[in-house]
């Protein structure tokens, strides 16, 4: 992602994340097919092992509360591009590390997580950057550990207008679930299981998920 458009982005989270936290505070708004995914996730790196996850692009945290709630024992961690975000998820989980940086540039050794959830963090990601994410974190992920992407799936993308209650616009990119499969595959993944369901009423896109396993 260029410069200014990571700026932008950084600016326009930052405006909203107070907004953010109150509109979508918590798992609310996902189907329970969608958070099953999440313990699927959980099963393949092993709950009650104090398993190292990274929740990538963490924004207000609830992904973080719902990681917790799910299994107590994970050591958590999270990261957002957006210092308001970061600074709003770190009111929500005061024990955890959470830091500001990019999806491209984590500040992590390599082979250090257990497990990355990227959960709707690549939704301004164009498609051509997204190996270079993926390779990210990969690098960080241990050989065997496990990376749950979930995404507005299609092709294209659209503008969101007045995002979050605020007078900004956002351009939300779709990605096709074939296509995220083959850069995983690409990039040394093992596809564990894909989802890729209609939308809902209250969505205005079907909804992509895959899980793989760094080899």
């Amino acid at each position: 992602m260029n410069g200014a458009r990571t700026d932008e982005l950084r600016t326009i989270y930052t405006t909203v994340a107070h907004s953010y936290d109150h509109i979508i505070p918590d798992t609310r708004f996902e189907a329970p097919i969608d958070l099953a995914m999440v313990q699927h996730f959980l099963d393949q790196v092993g709950r009650g092992r104090s398993a190292s996850i990274l929740d990538a692009g963490c924004g207000a945290g609830r992904m973080l509360t719902y990681l917790e709630t799910l299994d107590p024992t994970l050591h958590l961690t999270g990261v957002d591009l957006a210092p308001g975000m970061v600074a709003q998820a770190r009111a929500n989980q005061p024990t955890l590390q959470i830091h500001e940086a990019e999806l491209a540039a984590l500040p992590f050794p390599a082979d250090q997580l257990d497990g990355i959830l990227s959960w709707y963090s690549i939704i301004h990601t164009p498609p051509a950057e997204l190996p270079r994410v993926v390779d990210e974190l990969k690098r960080v992920l241990r050989p065997g550990g496990s990376l749950l992407l979930g995404f507005h799936a299609g092709s294209g993308s659209r503008i969101a207008q007045r995002a979050y209650g605020h007078d900004v616009e956002l351009r939300v990119q779709l990605h096709d679930p074939g296509e995220i499969r083959e850069i995983l595959t690409d990039l040394g993944f093992e596809i564990r299981a894909l989802l890729d369901r209609s939308a809902r009423p209250i969505e205005k896109n079907a909804q992509g998920f895959v899980l793989a396993t760094r080899t």
